[in-house]
């Protein structure tokens, strides 16, 4: 149905056209038994090029050489119907293909010399079936063949170079069209781009504030839990101590609350309040308390971390700690070091029992927040963890070791 639609003006306009050259050699002749067989065919194939001059401008152009061909070899004379030739050209260069329109445009100085060899056969009649005032100009043949070719070519070539003009003109508001089209798809996948950004970025803060609060709450309950398991030892009679203990239970959840507090109003930094090495005394300090023998050693000259650095220090001391606290040996010490080189260098190094061992170095059922979740903010900035265990005199050992840039942007 819609390949019809887009045919029939086509074909009201190719039965108008049949209808006219038949108007015309009926008048010409004034009657139509003088009407020749070529005569018809001339008109049809007329009717015929002007049915396809915008859908199929090729076989339109062959249809009217095929027509000139045959005006010629019959002898026929020129007739108004061969004013088609102004939709042919027209219908070449506008909807033709490149091969349609370089074929088209090879015809016109053809045309225009077939046109000129028809004038000159015919004379007097075809100039006079124009317009009878071009009698007076044209005078029985002074006008010359070349004047006829030129004249040939600009009526041939204007209806051309106007299908042409109006083929660069569409393709010029095609490409202004398709390059709004791509603008807006790109200004789409910019938004589209920018959302999935906004995505991967609340996901990447959430994950950062749920190692956080894991870092901070692991280590409060694993400080919270060494100190109350410190009570059990204490004897009835201790009271001062038992009090001292208490107290350091409630000021160590204070403290975790208030950690707790400052990690979920600020989820997007990391730095702790202070400087690196009263931080890093801080973690120390409060093992020491909760009744741990922890020996700490700093070797070099401590000095200040960008933040960002600064705070992956912080979080992996700290939750080295915690897992000397969970899986250490009681009453053995847990050495920490720091070594202030061209990297800060942090090593804990704790006994365990061979099950504990194992554990952790292969957590379970923490979904990577512990060892993996040190090893990820340390390649976050450049560094690197490194665990092993081994057996002493003392039973088995863990050690953990972490590499931390001292400056950003260095590995």
């Amino acid at each position: 149905m819609t390949t019809l639609r887009a045919w029939l003006p086509d074909v009201l306009l190719g039965s108008a056209v049949a209808a006219f050259g038949i108007a015309d050699v009926s008048y010409q002749f004034n009657a139509t038994s003088y009407v020749t067989t070529a005569q018809w065919l001339v008109t049809l194939g007329c009717a015929l090029s002007a049915t396809l001059f915008r859908h199929q401008p090729g076989w339109a152009l062959l249809a009217f050489w095929l027509t000139c061909l045959e005006l010629v070899l019959s002898s026929t004379p020129l007739l108004a119907v061969m004013l088609v030739v102004v939709l042919v050209g027209f219908g070449t260069g506008r909807y033709g293909t490149p091969l349609v329109v370089w074929l088209s445009g090879l015809s016109i100085p053809l045309g225009a010399a077939l046109a000129a060899l028809v004038v000159r056969r015919d004379g007097y009649q075809v100039v006079a079936r124009i317009y009878d005032p071009i009698l007076s100009i044209y005078d029985g043949g002074r006008i010359g063949t070349f004047t006829l070719v030129a004249i040939g070519l600009v009526v041939f070539a204007m209806p051309w170079l106007l299908g042409l003009l109006v083929r660069s003109l569409a393709q010029t508001e095609e490409s202004k069209e398709q390059r709004i089209a791509a603008e807006s798809l790109q200004r789409e996948a910019e938004a589209g781009l920018a959302q999935a950004r906004q995505i991967a970025d609340l996901r990447a803060s959430q994950a950062r504030l749920a190692n956080d609060v894991h870092d901070v709450v692991g280590h409060s309950l694993a400080v919270i839990l060494a100190q109350a398991e410190s009570a059990q030892f204490l004897g009835d009679d201790q009271t001062p101590q038992i009090r001292e203990t208490l107290q350091n239970v409630a000021s160590s959840a204070r403290q975790s609350l208030q950690d707790v507090r400052a990690v979920l109003s600020s989820a997007q930094s990391d730095a702790p309040t202070g400087s690196t090495t009263a931080g890093l005394d801080s973690l120390v300090d409060g093992l020491t308390r909760s009744g741990h023998d922890v020996r700490s050693e700093v070797v070099g000259q401590p000095r200040p971390l960008p933040p960002e650095i600064e705070a992956v220090a912080f979080r992996v001391l700290q939750e080295m700690l915690t897992n000397a606290l969970r899986h250490g040996r009681r009453g053995l010490p847990v050495l920490v070091e720091r070594h202030w080189e061209e990297q800060l260098r942090i090593e804990v190094r704790n006994a365990v029992d061979a099950v504990d061992a194992t554990r952790v170095v292969e957590p379970d059922g923490e979904g990577g927040l512990g060892i993996d979740g040190m090893r990820r903010r340390l390649e976050s900035v450049g560094g690197r963890l490194a665990t092993r265990q081994r057996d002493d005199l003392e039973g088995v050992s863990f050690t953990a070791t972490a590499w931390i840039p001292t400056r950003a942007g260095a590995s």
